[in-house]
């Protein structure tokens, strides 16, 4: 949900052309598929240099799924169609989110896969209600994030009373602008479109494959329509029995734990970077930048916020640490302010795409289950979580705060526990900030018969098609014919594949620019 242009050639390269081509073709004549209709899409080309196979089209769905005569949405579709001669159906692929776009999603999986695998499937991604091409889109309040915010820590309550203020005028314009749709952003509402696709596809049943927020979408959608789950992988999963306050007090401490180890690998290269040898050094250097850009802002755009927004996405995945630990040591050693604004602007910096990204994660977030509503719980949450896990406890407390006085009553979140599907592949990283391990566990226990794939020693969220041939093994066995590790789960793993190793401290310039890695957390983004 943030804007990363130039992190990474890889991802610039190919992914950019690809969102870029998809509006112009994503026109094609949208259909209704009705209750039980199995209305045909029309596919227009769409490809790009990387992706040449992809197509696009649109589907129409209802915005209240009760009342499926009435008013409608439109859904962008992307795919990449089979070529073997025989199909094994639609291959639904999703990035997660909420508010993430999954139009690119459908080419990077189908040429990650084995071509052979590949071939025998319809890649098929899209774009969810409200989300990118899919009309209409949410944008509550264009430019919220736009620096320099206040420093998300608040230190008076005059600091604090703004902050809620802030929250609180994200969630009344939210209602004001689009009080007719959020009603119906929720997780529920999306997997019942995702039956209106299947329908659509005029498959009798689909493969899904999920990563973070896309794993519970899964899970809600197997529980809603089991019999038209055909295989299900999930990776890097959501804990369906947190949803949605518990999960995000989890990655409090989750993305604090990856921030220590950011700087222990920072100590452990300090030939390279010169903050230090000792992981508690290098640690309270950062927080001493980021007691500089409080007093001021480097190059009058980088606040604390913004220093914590830049510095988050490594907690996603340790590819970016060159660049960031790059960064770091510029602005520490070197008092380089612009190196600080221009890793801001690939990693931190929220454009258009990013604003309805939030806006939806807002609004799906806020429905589906019910959040504190007396401002004592969040504040003495969040001070708890902050005494032990300083990094960003209250930069997130504020991203959710709208909640707090989100203007649509909550649903009850969805029980996924499922013995009606077949079963399923999971895949989790022991250290992963953005889905703990828990959650993973968790999800095994609720999907019988399920296979949970662990990587050992892992952080990185998303961590299938990610480069590491073990758990890719897994993945294309599972998609062949069904295979899985072991046997029933029962919460524990069924396989384990060690963590591909720590980045190499190598000029930013050639930091993942050519790995599997790179280009699929380009496409993940991050918060979700």
């Amino acid at each position: 949900m943030t804007k990363r242009a130039g992190i990474l050639v890889a991802v610039g390269a190919t992914v950019a052309g690809l969102v870029t081509a998809a509006p112009s073709t994503a026109s094609a004549g949208p259909v209704t598929a009705g209750p039980g209709a199995a209305a045909p899409l029309t596919w227009k080309g769409c490809g790009t240099k990387s992706y040449p196979a992809l197509q696009c089209a649109t589907v129409r769905a209802p915005l209240d799924h009760d009342d499926p005569s009435g008013r409608q949405i439109t859904l962008a579709l992307s795919r990449v169609p089979h070529t073997a001669k025989t199909s094994q159906g639609p291959l639904l692929v999703n990035p997660g989110g909420p508010g993430g776009s999954g139009l690119s999603m459908a080419g990077f999986v189908a040429a990650s896969l084995p071509a052979k695998v590949a071939a025998q499937y319809d890649v098929i991604g899209f774009d969810p209600r409200g989300v990118g091409k899919s009309r209409p889109a949410l944008d509550c309040v264009p430019k919220y994030f736009a620096p320099v915010r206040p420093d998300t820590v608040p230190d008076s309550y005059e600091a604090k009373k703004t902050a809620r203020n802030r929250a609180a005028s994200f969630a009344a314009a939210c209602g004001e602008k689009h009080g007719d749709l959020l009603p119906f952003m929720d997780t529920v509402s999306a997997a019942k479109d995702l039956d209106v696709v299947r329908r659509a596809l005029g498959a009798d049943r689909i493969n899904y494959f999920g990563y973070s927020y896309g794993t519970y979408l899964g899970a809600v959608y197997a529980k809603l329509f089991p019999e038209r789950v055909r295989r299900l992988v999930l990776d890097s999963i959501v804990d369906p029995d947190g949803v949605w306050y518990e999960d995000n007090l989890g990655q409090d401490h989750a993305f604090d734990a990856r921030h220590k180890a950011f700087a222990a690998w920072v100590a452990r290269n300090d030939a390279t970077y010169g903050l230090g040898g000792d992981p508690a050094e290098v640690e309270a250097a950062w927080y001493r930048m980021r007691d500089a850009v409080k007093k001021h802002p480097a190059a009058g755009k980088v606040g604390p916020g913004e220093l914590e927004d830049t510095f988050m996405p490594g907690g996603y995945y340790n590819g970016y640490w060159p660049r960031l630990a790059e960064t770091f040591a510029a602005y520490v050693n070197e008092g380089d302010q612009e190196a600080l604004a221009t890793a801001y602007e690939d990693f931190g910096a929220v454009d258009r795409s990013g604003d309805n990204g939030y806006s939806v994660y807002a609004a799906v977030q806020c429905r589906d289950a019910a959040w504190p509503r007396t401002w004592s719980s969040w504040r003495n949450d969040t001070w708890q979580a902050h005494r032990k896990a300083p990094f960003m406890s209250w930069n997130n407390t504020w991203y959710n705060a709208p909640c707090a006085t989100w203007p649509v009553e909550p649903l009850e979140p969805v029980r996924v526990t499922n013995d009606a599907i077949p079963p399923a592949l999971l895949f989790q990283a022991t250290d992963d900030a953005a889905t703990p391990y828990e959650g993973g566990v968790t999800m095994s226990r609720r999907l019988k018969g399920s296979a949970l794939v662990v990587e050992q020693g892992g952080g990185n969220h998303g961590i299938s098609l990610s480069g590491n041939d073990c758990l890719d093994a897994y993945l294309v066995d599972y998609l062949t014919d069904g295979t899985l590790p072991g046997g029933s789960s029962g919460g524990s793993a069924d396989a384990v594949c060690e963590a591909l190793p720590e980045p190499k401290p190598t000029p930013a310039t050639k930091a993942g620019a050519n790995t599997k890695g790179s280009t699929l957390h380009g496409l993940l983004g991050f918060r979700g």
